[in-house]
């Protein structure tokens, strides 16, 4: 195993892009799920989002750093920053994997609740009211696994890719 200071290749580079591709393809392809095929996410959805958004940039710059040739030890860090960030994303995936499963209980503001009366009045009083859908439903299964299963398939890789990158040593 290298060290963060050891010299960096072609392989940071490549990884740090390939990241970076990866990650925005899979926030994207979420993306596109929610507004061109209208699953709507959930509370723990969006939250597993936020690591992809912070990793992007992350990755971008640790391309652009290997890419100038920056010292080493800043594109190693990069990566394994990019590295935790999706540990982090397979946590969060797990654990709504887990939820959406029954294995144990999501957290308390996020599930099914009755949509509220119109009290009388009409429906466009109530347009500004919106139902979010309960985190322990899968809003589909492919494969076996929903979207947050699939989320920690992702997240395993990349965090692999992302650690293996950082901490690989220089060829000769």
């Amino acid at each position: 195993m290298a060290s963060l200071t050891a010299p960096t290749d072609r392989t940071q580079i490549r990884a740090a892009i390939f990241l970076a591709l990866a990650m925005a393809a899979t926030v994207g392809g979420a993306l596109g799920f929610q507004y061109l095929g209208g699953f709507i996410p959930c509370k723990l959805c969006l939250e597993e989002r936020i690591p992809y958004y912070v990793g992007v940039p992350v990755m971008v710059l640790a391309a652009i750093s290997a890419g100038l040739r920056w010292p080493p030890v800043v594109t190693r860090v990069l990566l394994a920053i990019g590295g935790a960030l999706m540990v982090w994303s397979l946590y969060m995936a797990v654990y709504h994997s887990g939820v959406e499963w029954k294995w144990w209980p999501g957290p308390t503001d996020c599930g099914a609740v009755e949509a509220p009366s119109t009290g009388g009045k009409g429906i466009l009083d109530s347009l500004n009211t919106f139902v979010p859908p309960a985190c322990d439903e899968a809003a589909g299964r492919f494969l076996g696994l929903s979207f947050a299963g699939w989320n920690a398939v992702a997240s395993l890789i990349l965090a692999g890719v992302a650690w293996w990158s950082a901490f690989r040593r220089k060829c000769d």
